[in-house]
């Protein structure tokens, strides 16, 4: 090495020294001067090994991350050596490599002609998103640009290749490293939502075929980058996992608090590179189906001949919300700004048919939308109790709502949680991750408990008192009150709540840790939840918590010892599951439709707008459409047949009374009190439900083949798969003339004429019932006795339960 180079070589160490250990500036400002003193040197070293060697035609290029200009403190040095010499130039490589070697730099290198160059790039997409980055250094600086624009266009030709073989290496690298906003100790680079994923992005937009949303995404690469800078100046290392150890050392050299707000911040970065990268691929896939779908268009009408471009198909999820090519996105005739409930329909809707929701419906919500009154109106609720009980596709829909900051405007103490790490090897997620995921399991329990509303929202709510000081159960209890008032839940849902949410490590702390043989382990336990229902909620709340944290807090074990315990409390409650039917007297305006109705033989209705029930300790229920009255004579089959024409009609029954008495003296009437509200649309006129229902009963409308024309003509999307439908025979029935069967399932179109058929065939009558829906899950009772209007044997109606439940599967 010559006298100068070695010179040269000191005062960029010295230099290189000085820019990563006394200069003040950080961030972006030091690594880009920090490439540019590399630079420098390098073309230094570079010109002087050409003088020396004699060698022509060549070119210098930086590749990859020291391309783009960000070299962190100890970044390899990714280059090219470019060529058209037909003399070897390995003596001009020597004079450039072994420098940087001696200095200790690592070096990533190659020699390449541009043909070489170009040809390896065709073969191995690493080295092809390495040139995309390409930048010139020293040498000719048109071999640079020549193979830069070579490599451009070649892969923005071959990006219908080339976009699926990098989704599918991003796949698989999030399936090794794992999500980087969840880990403890995560890899800045190679985890999902890290720099490899914000590369693969810049890659995409390069192709021209999609391009990623961009607002906060460069904020959230600075981020990463200056965290990975950060990490290498604590480890001396080039490393880029955040180890527990150096946390602590990373966030004061970052000038954070500490080490948890250094992995929030980290986790939040992270987050929106996630986002951006789910929303960019299902771009990319939206656009190479469409072009594979060009030829075939054109094929249809012959050759020369091109088939008229057809608008894609939209098909309505909800009021408001329609799918279109393979997202949820707003209806056209949608008015964000006057309809604040349409942000939760949105997303339930979307969940619910298991599509993603549209970046652009997000987006156009989260700006036009006024908020929500308080409390909220009951249609909100129920909306958010039918998202969270759509199960995984929750997940992608609930982050789509974070990205965008609806989540903290509909629950605005969400905010203390969000990102939150748990240093707990246990918990495999952040704070609100997993309360999301305890939502997601607890939609699989649903048909344990008889409100799975409460369930549902008791998942979400659990540990949100992680957020403050002090004991998250306590601190929990008093934020979770706070949110089920604003979100409308009434006086006494509150209380429960409050108390599922104060306890629920009661049962898995008391089974595991406590003598159950012991009297007064049962008794301190069936004091605190006070009935069976709660109960129920609080097993299934602490199953759904368990499985929501990890492997490690559930076993069989566990469950074995929970089960055991809850067996026993249930026993020392001693309480009934369902009251009687407690029929009332019917109303003057019941009583007039019940008259009409014996008197003419056929049906008689009304329709009144929902009004706000009054009583101590009932849930709000705000008009959700109208409050539907029905009479009519009372036969076996009625419910089934009235409900499918409800159902023909699209209306969604949210609740409904079923009871049937004598008003003349010469024969029962069945009168009906449903609330329903349109699927989307208006809501049909009066007379022509009339119309339809009279000619379900004389037998002239065929309702299922109606049903299953329009189901043949619109298809429903196969959406999530809900928990199997369950049918019980409800213990402790306080009822003397009747059997009552307690149905839980899913909500869809025509349940309710599904049940009312599967009871038909069974041979029972209905003689009341009580239909309720709470988000997406119906739970129904049907009070039934025989043909001679008995209440049922217990073999019989156990028989009866799984005759329906097999009918309903």
């Amino acid at each position: 090495m010559t006298e100068s180079v070695e010179a040269q070589d000191g005062s960029y160490a010295a230099a290189r020294l000085r820019l990563l250990t006394e200069e003040v500036q950080s961030g972006p400002p030091r690594r880009a001067a920090l490439a540019t003193l590399t630079d420098q040197w390098l073309a230094s070293l570079a010109t002087q090994a050409a003088q020396a060697t004699g060698i022509h035609g060549w070119a210098l290029m930086a590749v990859g991350g020291y391309g783009r200009g960000e070299l962190s403190p100890r970044s390899d040095l990714d280059l090219v050596l470019l060529h058209d010499s037909e003399k070897s130039v390995a003596a001009l490589a020597d004079r450039i490599w072994y420098p940087v070697w001696d200095l200790g730099v690592a070096l990533d290198h190659s020699v390449r002609t541009p043909a070489e160059a170009r040809a390896t790039a065709a073969e191995d997409l690493k080295v092809q998103l390495g040139l995309l980055d390409a930048r010139h250094i020293a040498g000719d600086p048109a071999l640079t640009s020549t193979l830069r624009s070579v490599v451009l266009t070649d892969w923005r030709n071959q990006a219908s290749k080339r976009l699926p073989a990098l989704h599918e290496m991003c796949v698989e690298r999030a399936e090794r490293q794992g999500e980087l906003s969840y880990l403890l100790e995560p890899d800045l680079k190679e985890a999902r939502g890290g720099l490899r994923d914000a590369t693969a992005l810049r890659a995409v937009a390069a192709s021209w075929l999609a391009d990623a949303p961009r607002e906060g995404l460069e904020e959230a690469r600075t981020r990463l980058l200056d965290a990975r800078d950060a990490l290498h100046l604590v480890t001396g290392r080039a490393t880029d996992r955040l180890a527990l150890q150096e946390q602590d050392q990373v966030a004061a050299a970052l000038g954070l608090l500490d080490a948890d707000t250094l992995l929030r911040e980290v986790y939040e970065a992270a987050r929106r590179i996630a986002y951006a990268s789910d929303v960019t691929w299902r771009e990319v896939g939206r656009v190479l189906r469409a072009r594979d779908a060009r030829p075939r268009r054109r094929g249809l009408l012959g050759l020369g001949r091109t088939a008229p471009e057809t608008a894609p198909e939209r098909v309505p999820l909800a009021d408001g919300v329609v799918e279109l090519e393979g997202e949820a996105v707003l209806a056209l005739t949608a008015k964000p700004d006057r309809d604040p409930v349409l942000p939760l329909r949105a997303a339930a809707a979307a969940a619910q048919a298991g599509l993603p929701l549209s970046i652009h419906a997000v987006r156009r919500l989260a700006t036009t939308t006024r908020p929500l009154p308080v409390p909220w109106p009951a249609e909100a609720r129920e909306q958010l109790v039918t998202l969270l009980g759509a199960g995984e596709s929750t997940v992608p829909v609930w982050e789509a709502l974070e990205a965008e900051g609806l989540i903290t405007r509909l629950i605005p103490d969400w905010e203390r949680v969000r990102c939150r790490p748990q240093r707990n090897a246990v918990h495999r997620f952040t704070v609100d991750r997993h309360l999301v995921e305890a939502a997601v399991q607890a939609a699989g329990l649903t048909r344990r408990v008889g409100r799975p509303d409460l369930l549902l929202t008791a998942a979400l709510l659990h540990d949100i008192g992680k957020g403050w000081p002090g004991d998250h159960s306590e601190a929990g209890e008093v934020i979770a009150r706070d949110v089920a008032t604003r979100i409308g839940f009434g006086p006494a849902d509150v209380e429960t709540l409050a108390l599922l949410v104060r306890h629920h490590l009661l049962l898995i702390d008391t089974a595991t840790r406590r003598d159950l043989d012991d009297p007064e382990t049962v008794r301190a336990v069936a004091e605190t939840v006070r009935d069976t229902s709660t109960l129920e909620l609080l097993a299934a709340l602490t199953e759904a918590d368990a499985l929501a944290t990890g492997p490690a807090a559930w076993s069989t074990w566990r469950a074995s010892l929970l089960a055991e315990l809850v067996d026993r409390v249930a026993g020392a409650l001693d309480t009934g599951a369902l009251p009687d039917s407690g029929e009332s007297a019917p109303t003057a305006e019941e009583e007039r439709l019940a008259i009409e109705a014996a008197r003419t033989g056929g049906p008689v209705l009304a329709l009144h707008a929902q009004t706000e029930p009054e009583g101590e300790g009932e849930a709000r229920e705000e008009a959700l459409g109208v409050e539907l009255l029905l009479a009519a004579p009372d036969r076996p089959g009625l419910i089934a047949e009235a409900a499918g024409v409800l159902a023909l009609h699209r209306l969604t029954v949210r609740a409904a009374d079923l009871r049937s008495f004598d008003p003349i003296g010469e024969g029962h009437v069945a009168l009906l009190s449903w609330r329903v509200s349109a699927e989307y649309g208006t809501l049909p006129e009066a007379a022509r439900l009339r119309t339809d229902l009279a000619r379900a009963f004389d037998g002239s409308l065929d309702i299922e083949s109606r049903l299953a024309e329009r189901e043949a003509a619109y298809p429903r999307r196969r959406g999530i798969t809900p928990p199997p439908p369950r049918v019980t025979v409800a213990p402790g029935s306080t009822s003397q003339t009747a059997t009552v069967l307690e149905v839980r399932a899913h909500d869809a179109p025509g349940l309710l004429h599904r049940i009312g058929l599967a009871l038909t065939a069974t041979g029972t009558a209905v003689r009341s019932a009580r239909i309720s829906t709470l988000g997406a899950n119906a739970v129904d009772a049907f009070y039934v006795v025989d043909k001679d209007g008995n209440p049922l044997s217990a073999a019989r109606a156990t028989e009866v339960a799984h005759q329906v439940e097999a009918a309903l599967r």
